[in-house]
């Protein structure tokens, strides 16, 4: 394994899903591997960082997208709706990428030791190319997983590097404020906790900028500019994932997953459900597996 792509491409085919994400043994690192280009996914990401080996994907937040390819790291810096779509991949070339959820703790240790001075900036999403000494400390982790008793030694200690020379690149500036409490990135981190651990339940507009330390008014401005959305509409997102994911990968009906998500009117979920992902639920379940066939 003397490349990047070399040890991504051995751990995504060895222990990648039908999904084609292959989880590791050390927390908030995953390898994705894709054969053909994908259809449209939607989800709420988590702050994190992918660096792409091979192939190239699409990634849209709200009316802008973002392209990138082998050489090139998205990083999103805030918790935001997105829609993202494999772009090139076969047989003989795979999408091939690395994954990492980022860790506020670390970042404000590590913001802390190299007196960083925050400097605001508003972009989530960004595209660069991949700074040299993140793919070589990436590198160190994915070779890593070849030592299985080494890994609880030194996951620790490499995924910090791997922080470090993130926050002294390109990035930094951005990732910076995931790890200063009283940014207002930070602070609705805090609020959007308490929706993803409670989406199905109803949450007041005062609990959740309460949480934020901000009042209902700027709360709402705060949110919308850090996530693009509303807090209701995140929540509602966040509930329609969920129903998707129940219908697709468990088999759950779509009365039954409106139901588990907090929805207490079906036709009024099958009406959002259709306006998110471009068909009602039965059809849209149906698709799904008609194209799982022909996979």
């Amino acid at each position: 394994m003397n490349t990047l792509l070399d040890a991504i491409r051995h751990h995504a085919d060895t222990h990648g899903s039908k999904t084609g994400m292959a989880p590791t043994p050390i927390a908030g690192l995953s390898t994705v591997r894709a054969v053909r280009p994908s259809g449209l996914l939607h989800d709420i990401s988590r702050p994190l960082v992918c660096l792409v080996v091979q192939g190239s994907k699409a990634v849209t937040l709200g009316t802008r997208q973002f392209a990138f390819s082998a050489g090139e790291s998205l990083l999103i810096t805030a918790d935001v709706p997105t829609v993202s779509q494999v772009t090139r991949a076969s047989s003989a070339a795979p999408y091939y990428s690395l994954v990492m959820e980022l860790d506020r703790t670390v970042i404000a240790e590590l913001a802390v030791e190299m007196r960083a001075v925050l400097v605001s900036e508003d972009a989530a999403v960004r595209v660069d190319p991949t700074d040299a000494e993140v793919a070589d400390a990436a590198l160190r982790l994915m070779r890593l997983l070849e030592r299985p008793r080494s890994v609880p030694i030194l996951q620790a200690q490499l995924m910090r590097e791997m922080h470090y020379w993130l926050l002294a690149g390109r990035h930094g500036q951005a990732i910076r404020q995931l790890g200063t409490p009283d940014s207002h990135v930070a602070r609705i981190a805090r609020s959007v906790a308490v929706i993803r651990s409670a989406y199905a339940q109803p949450l007041s507009i005062r609990q959740l900028a309460a949480e934020a330390r901000m009042g209902p008014s700027s709360f709402h401005q705060h949110f919308r500019a850090v996530t693009s959305l509303s807090p209701l509409q995140f929540q509602k997102q966040l509930r329609l994932i969920e129903a998707r994911r129940l219908m697709m990968s468990e088999g759950v009906s779509a009365s039954a997953a409106a139901y588990a998500v907090g929805y207490e009117s079906v036709p009024q979920f099958t009406r959002e459900y259709g306006r998110l992902f471009g068909l009602p639920p039965v059809r849209d379940t149906k698709a799904d597996s008609s194209e799982g066939r022909r996979a």
